[in-house]
């Protein structure tokens, strides 16, 4: 698909909408890599591609394999993998990161981003989360990690080559300093880190030292980034990387959350991913307008060709956008078993737990309609919207024709609804819809609708549910809805699946 470069005055925050948490971003020439967290979600770590930094195309997944990426049975939702940082050194990729559930601490090389990447390189001396790369003058490999504590190391090998050091760690009493990065920019070495907890109190800021264990002296107005105690429709902004543009600008890509409804506000798409301008003032980097309509960068945007809306499943091989929670051997989920079908044998009895077998995108708008034209075979299965095995609501249709809406929340699971439909293929459907005005502090930030679409085209509402118990607010965790197919019983088999964004 091709892309005419079109211009403006603005464009649209978030780049990245839905559960993209944690970006990190690299240059190469003309072109722009960047990588997310994933969590409990396989396949794993999301590359997208782009040539603006504003739209971005999804080109793989850096953890496709089982080697690559362990999940062992019963993984929770927000273990997995946490906080990449993706870099380009010396004719590579090099992706490191942290697999909390197996593995701790791994390293990934390509020459191509797309794919394939390596076997994990693993770091077992290095301990920590959010580890970050950086080389200096001399080719010396540093990985310095949450707390912040810094090694260098032998990123062939995985070897560390001293011991670990602890540098500086943010503004005192801020709690959780995480997520560093460390750059040469200029005359200095600059180590920007996340703090304050990836909740409302979260933040950005940095410090600048003569090499790259410092020492370190903190901007005088940290800071540098955050919207704690405001009304600012992004909240929960930090864990930012930088990047440099070919025009010699500097852009940051961040994540943040758009909270709806009343009081406190829910977030239910997950932490997404923005962008931000950069100026540079004495020597320290100055956080421009963050909106989600804010100025365009100086240069064509060209855009990305979206993902489709629809799958038939055609293909022999899924297309990258979708995940399932663990990892399940290639034969519950298929598309050659019924050619033009997708099939879901069943795992694992209910989404509650942690085996079931789900196949989902994730939800990038706040307002959509997802349908899916689904055969129950000998079994029972359907359409669910999934924040984790705790918090998710399901339509979902027996070999019998029977059809159910299923609500879990927290400790609490029921049949809201029930309705008898001619046994046999029925088109199964989930609509969320964005309250307006919400309506005092109680006020959910959506509604989610699930029910059936006849064969006529008429609509049959079975059930209009509150969305905050789906928010992270609710439920915790560092994760955002996905929307997809699952089978409970037996063998489900799907024609197609469509997703239609309704925000305006």
């Amino acid at each position: 698909m091709s892309s005419t470069p079109v211009t403006g005055s603005s464009f649209t925050n978030p780049v990245l909408p839905g559960f993209h948490p944690d970006p990190s971003v690299c240059r190469v020439g003309a072109d722009y890599y960047l990588a997310c967290s994933s969590f409990e979600y396989f396949p794993g770590v999301p590359v997208f591609h782009s040539r603006d930094l504003v739209h971005w195309r999804q080109i793989g997944n850096a953890l496709d394999r089982p080697e690559q990426l362990h999940l062992p049975p019963g993984t929770p939702s927000s273990g997995g993998v946490y906080a990449p940082t993706l870099r380009h050194h010396d004719g590579r990729f090099w992706l490191i990161t942290t697999n909390v559930s197996g593995g701790g601490n791994l390293l990934f090389t390509a020459t191509d981003p797309a794919g394939p990447w390596s076997d994990p390189i693993r770091l077992s001396e290095v301990e920590g989360i959010d580890p970050d790369l950086a080389w200096d003058e001399d080719g010396a490999c540093w990985c310095t990690c949450a707390g912040v504590h810094q090694v260098r190391i032998d990123p062939h090998t995985g070897r560390t080559l001293g011991a670990p050091r602890r540098i500086w760690s943010g503004t005192p009493d801020a709690k959780a300093p995480e997520a560093p990065h460390l750059y040469r920019i200029g005359d200095h070495w600059y180590l920007m880190i996340a703090e304050g907890g990836t909740e409302r109190g979260h933040a950005v800021s940095i410090a600048r030292g003569p090499t790259p264990g410092g020492p370190f002296e903190p901007c005088p107005a940290n800071p540098i980034l955050t919207h704690r105690g405001t009304d600012h429709p992004i909240q929960n902004t930090g864990h930012a990387d930088l990047v440099q543009g070919p025009d010699g600008s500097w852009w940051m890509v961040l994540l943040g959350v758009r909270p709806g409804g009343g009081t406190p506000g829910w977030h239910v798409l997950g932490r997404e991913t923005f962008l931000a301008p950069v100026t540079w003032v004495d020597g320290w980097p100055v956080v421009g307008e963050l909106s989600l309509t804010p100025p365009a960068p100086p240069w064509p945007l060209t855009p990305a060709p979206t993902a489709p809306v629809r799958d038939d499943f055609d293909a022999d091989v899924l297309a990258p956008y979708w995940i399932s929670p663990g990892h399940h051997p290639a034969q519950r989920l298929t598309t050659t078993k019924r050619p033009g079908w997708l099939t879901l044998e069943a795992g694992d009895p209910s989404l509650d737990d942690p085996d079931v077998t789900f196949l989902g995108r994730r939800q990038q708008h706040h307002s959509c309609r997802v349908r899916a034209l689904v055969d129950p075979d000998r079994g029972s299965g359907g359409l669910a919207v999934r924040l984790d095995e705790r918090h998710h609501y399901a339509v979902e249709l027996a070999a019998s024709g029977e059809v159910r809406v299923i609500a879990r929340v927290g400790s609490l699971r029921t049949v809201v609804a029930t309705r008898q439909a001619t046994p046999g293929p029925l088109v199964l459907r989930i609509e969320t819809t964005s309250a307006s005005s919400p309506d005092g502090p109680r006020s959910g930030p959506d509604t989610v609708i699930l029910g059936i679409e006849h064969a006529d085209g008429t609509l049959d509402d079975l059930a209009a549910l509150d969305g905050r118990y789906l928010s992270t607010e609710v439920a915790g965790g560092f994760t955002g809805r996905v929307i997809g197919l699952y089978a409970a019983t037996h063998t489900i088999h799907a024609d197609w699946l469509d997703y239609e964004p309704n925000d305006r």
